[in-house]
Order: structure tokens, then sequence, then C-alpha cells
């Protein structure tokens, strides 16, 4: 089983899509790391994917400035961080990371910042331009003893 793989996604749909296949496959200690430069699609991938988990949010804002938001997903909270103007990794404790970590699914934008408090097993997801304008290609990558692209392989 591979622990890495590469989609091409053509446009914003596409990658609120692959947000909500995620979502399918999620469970409580599931840990997914969005990586990219701003405007890559980090999230219009977590809005997908929270819409797919908790269908009553009506709203999926960015947690640019509330740092975090929770939802009360299908398979346990689902725990949005945006970590773009954390200044020291520390500060996460403040959010209620800890608490996410118990039986949380977590979706961490600018996992960079967590420094070396970034959890051990995760799925690390990180996007980049693609072939046409607004394509993005998804990188995904399982680290640690993440099964989380295990399951979205072989969805029972």
């Amino acid at each position: 089983m591979s622990r890495s793989f590469t989609l091409d996604l053509p446009d914003e749909a596409a990658t609120a899509s692959l947000g909500a296949r995620l979502a399918a496959s999620a469970k409580p200690r599931d840990i997914l790391l969005l990586r990219g430069d701003l405007g890559m699609g980090k999230t219009a991938l977590a809005r997908g994917f929270v819409m797919a988990q908790a269908p009553e949010a009506h709203e999926v804002p960015s947690p640019t400035f509330t740092l975090v938001q929770t939802y009360a997903g299908a398979a346990g909270p689902v725990w949005h961080f945006d970590l773009y103007r954390l200044k020291d990794p520390e500060e996460i404790w403040e959010l209620g990371f800890e608490d996410a970590l118990v039986d949380g699914i977590l979706l961490v934008e600018w996992p960079d910042r967590l420094g070396p408090l970034a959890p051990r097993d995760r799925l690390e997801l990180t996007l980049m331009p693609g072939t046409t304008p607004t394509g993005r290609r998804a990188e995904l990558v399982a680290v640690g003893r993440s099964t989380w692209l295990e399951r979205l392989q072989n969805p029972s």
C-alpha cells in the first residue's frame, strides 16, 4: 500500500470534493496538515471537509482571525486551526489543541507554525499550482502510523 500519492484537481470544486472524500474516511484522532502557499485552496479543501462532516454548518469561515473553529462532525468533533498568525508554537495550547487531540479530527492550516509540536502520526496534504490557472496538484503523504490514506484508497 502506497504511503503517498498525487492528484490533479482541475478547479476549486474538485479541491472541495477532495475535502469531502477525506471527511468520509475520517475518524477521531485523525490529523490532516494542510500545506500550500496563500490562495492554493487550503480553506476550500477544509470547507469541503467540514460541510461533509457537519452539513448543518451553514457557513465555514476561514479561522484566520479566530485561529480555530470547531464543528460537531458525524465522526467526532472537527477542529479547524489556521496557524498563519501564530507567533510561537507554544501558543497552540491556548487554542485547545490538547483537547482536540483527545477525540477530535484536526485540520491544521500553516502547520509549519507548530514546529516540533507537530503530531507524529498525521496525513500531510500539500496543494500547489496545477497545469491550468485554476487547477491544483495535491500531494498526500501518510506520516507515522496514520492509516488515513489506506482508508481513503480502500473505502469500506
